[in-house]
């Protein structure tokens, strides 16, 4: 291993091409991280083609930039305009906008990139000291620990729900039911598609994060006007000081370990990553009351957890050959494009290949705390623009972004309807990210569930014995009621995702 490390850091060294690949590909996946509806699977996918011009290695290097900075990027227009630039960004809008809305849109920005170089520096090292170990941890999720998984995630719906439990849990509720339209995954019924054919394919999940957060958010504007003491036009985006990182210390601890976990699982990534940490940090936190009111906890909870998922997702990539996220499945076309099969071999017969890319994406990683401030500054000018022009252009944007990503026409009118799903869920104080969370684990929860039943005929104890699983769902049942008996005894609010913040 040393010896591996030391090669791929000579040629790192002896290439400086590959710098200027890692400093192209970041300022590269921050741009398409930020524009709602590219997200680093387009980033990624438009540059397979131009690795033909290079080495293996330095290919890798361009894409895996482009998969750091991307992860980050999704985060700047969800803070600054309640857009997810991507979907593993939708959880950071909850606390980042409410905080953009009180004049402090620099210190969500600065704290979103301190967390998310923190996330992903630590998936990063994780990746290069533990990943045969983990690979074979990750072996060991069957349906059953995959159902255990999205049962942790969607206890927090109780929790989310403010002050009020009824709320959360209809939020919640709606989302799974969304969760449920198209075609059983299983046995192939159509359900709640009432004869439409568009949706038998399901709802398009990005396309539904953009309409609830982004239209939902225009139209909220358009019909209430700026609320009154309302800051955004000043940013000056700086990282935390160290009083404020070390206040987050144990919310990043937690949430990159979250991360790299569920990013080293095969199919979940970054997104499912970023909701069980914030649900996890607002389960656990001393201020839960803040969440969805501009808390710093809110925004660093999902962006440590989704750039760790980053490093997480290599992991089967590079040691089993299995992609660990959407992403990392475009880029084994990169590698195979190459001749390069990834798999337990890989790391053996390509051990300079694999080192140069942890080291690439370890610098990669740095390099987005220098372009990630710059970028902020840039997207933030925008906020100067009244907005009136600023609401219709982000509309078009949206919906430019979502067409563009099938180009399927479908997909727009799914943002427009959830852009009113979204608004009626603000006009009566549901929580939005109880919808969410049911909107993303639903399904994984629904077709694991129904698959590890399958594998053991149908005995429900089988699923609870197995050692992850009954861990998994011990520790649900026990933060559930946490979660439960911490939120009747706090006072009413709306709850995270939907509440209005305070403002000077």
């Amino acid at each position: 291993m040393l010896d591996a490390f030391v090669s791929a850091a000579g040629y790192m060294v002896g290439n400086p091409m590959s710098f200027l690949l890692i400093i192209f590909s970041v300022v590269w996946g921050i741009v398409f991280g930020a524009v709602p509806g590219l997200t680093g699977i387009v980033g990624v996918a438009l540059l397979i083609p131009f690795t033909f011009a290079f080495d293996p290695t330095e290919g890798m290097l361009l894409l895996g930039g482009v998969y750091v900075g991307s992860t980050f990027g999704g985060s700047i227009s969800a803070i600054l305009f309640n857009t997810p630039g991507s979907p593993e960004a939708a959880c950071t809008s909850l606390d980042g906008y409410p905080m953009a809305k009180r004049g402090e849109a620099g210190k969500a920005l600065g704290i979103a990139l301190a967390a998310s170089a923190v996330g992903g520096i630590f998936g990063t090292l994780v990746l290069m000291f533990a990943a045969p170990p983990l690979a074979r941890l990750a072996l060991e999720f069957g349906p059953a620990e995959y159902f255990a998984l999205a049962v942790l995630g969607i206890t927090a719906i109780a929790s989310i729900g403010g002050g009020s439990l009824i709320k959360g849990l209809i939020a919640g509720l709606l989302g799974l039911a969304v969760a449920l339209i198209g075609l059983d995954p299983l046995t192939g019924v159509a359900r709640f598609t009432f004869g439409n054919m568009m949706l038998l394919t399901g709802v398009s999940f990005i396309a539904a994060i953009i309409g609830i957060f982004a239209l939902a958010e225009v139209l909220q504007r358009f019909a209430d006007g700026p609320p009154k003491g309302e800051q955004m036009a000043q940013v000056s985006t700086q990282l935390p000081s160290l009083a404020e990182f070390l206040a987050t210390k144990i919310t990043l601890l937690r949430s990159s370990v979250i991360g790299t976990i569920i990013g080293a699982l095969p199919g979940v990534g970054a997104t499912t990553a970023a909701f069980i940490s914030y649900s996890e940090a607002f389960r656990w936190s001393r201020r839960p009351e803040l969440f969805g009111k501009g808390s710093a906890e809110g925004i660093a909870a999902p962006e440590a957890g989704n750039n760790s998922a980053v490093g997480g997702s290599m992991i089967p990539l590079l040691a089993l050959g299995i992609p660990g996220s959407a992403t990392t499945a475009v880029m084994i076309g990169g590698l195979t494009i190459h001749g390069i099969v990834p798999g337990p071999m890989l790391m053996q017969n390509n051990s300079d290949l694999v080192y140069s890319v942890f080291i690439g994406m370890l610098l990669a990683n740095i390099l987005m705390l220098v372009f990630g401030l710059r970028a902020a500054r840039l997207f933030a000018v925008v906020l100067k623009a009244p907005y009136q022009l600023v609401g219709p252009a982000i509309v078009v944007l949206c919906m430019t972004g979502v067409f563009a990503l099938n180009n399927n026409v479908s997909d727009v009118a799914v943002m427009l309807v959830f852009g009113g799903v979204g608004f009626f869920l603000k006009s009566y104080g549901l929580p939005v990210a109880s919808f969410i969370i049911g909107l993303v684990l639903g399904p994984i929860a629904e077709v694991s569930l129904r698959q590890g039943l399958i594998l053991a005929d149908y005995d429900m104890m089988a699923l609870v014995t197995r050692p992850i699983a009954g861990t998994l769902l011990l520790l649900s049942a026990l933060s559930l009621a946490y979660g439960i008996w911490g939120q009747l005894r706090r006072p009413p609010s709306d709850g995270p995702g939907n509440a209005q913040p305070e403002t000077s």
